[in-house]
């Protein structure tokens, strides 16, 4: 019998075991960022709305946006361990969540699912990102919006610097991260223009970008 072969779902090394468990815990003193993040998305999400965040890492984001509103909000993350200290943060934060694991370029979700979806500092990562755009539409429900926060491969050595003295990490995390941002992540990396072009290969068709800092805001309506 032949063996169908599956694309992987991320480039570079796996985020299980102790890299998860590191990254879990040097991400936790960058948590004012997430705060952040769901006071400014809160006020476009449906009250009681239904939300998914695609590849949530340890779901300091899902907690922060629960502590928000009576959301329905699902985690989908590839990473077998993030599902695990995902499910164990919200849990301890005394919090119902869905995280749960899957591919985000084969989301095992029914169509129209959710109100809102959203993806941050992951899209880079993932090695299908034209069908991961397609199945943020899909699973859309119709007027739904989904967002796309990520590193901009033209952010400056000087930007890259502001941004980790301001994680407020210890110092050798702070070179280990550097070091990251140099090697790997400013290569994988897409410029505003590669993702119009993505994009413009989905339903989506079309989106508004905005940059700041290092990277941008990518929306989409459904």
């Amino acid at each position: 019998m032949e063996t169908i072969k599956t694309k992987k779902g991320y480039k570079g090394i796996g985020m299980e075991g102790p890299i998860a468990n590191w990254y879990a815990k040097t991400t936790l003193n960058d948590l004012n960022r997430h705060k952040l993040m769901a006071k400014q998305l809160v006020e476009k999400i449906p009250a009681n709305g239904t939300v998914l965040e695609i590849a949530p890492g340890p779901g300091y984001f899902c907690i922060e946006l629960a502590k928000l509103g009576a959301y329905q909000i699902t985690g989908l993350d590839i990473s077998k361990s993030f599902v695990e200290i995902a499910r164990k943060n919200a849990a301890e934060s005394g919090l119902r969540i869905d995280f749960r694991q899957g591919n985000a370029s084969a989301m095992p979700f029914e169509g129209g699912t959710f109100d809102f979806t959203f993806c941050q500092a992951a899209f880079k990562n993932f090695t299908e990102p034209v069908k991961a755009i397609a199945e943020m539409h899909r699973v859309l429900r119709p007027g739904g919006t989904a967002v796309i926060v990520d590193l901009r491969r033209d952010a400056s050595p000087e930007e890259i610097e502001h941004e980790i003295k301001g994680m407020g990490l210890r110092r050798m995390d702070e070179v280990i991260t550097r070091w990251t941002f140099k090697l790997m992540l400013l290569k994988t990396a897409y410029s505003i223009s590669e993702m119009e072009s993505m994009i413009a290969q989905t339903p989506f068709g079309k989106a508004k970008i905005n940059t700041g800092d290092i990277g941008f805001q990518v929306w989409m309506k459904k």
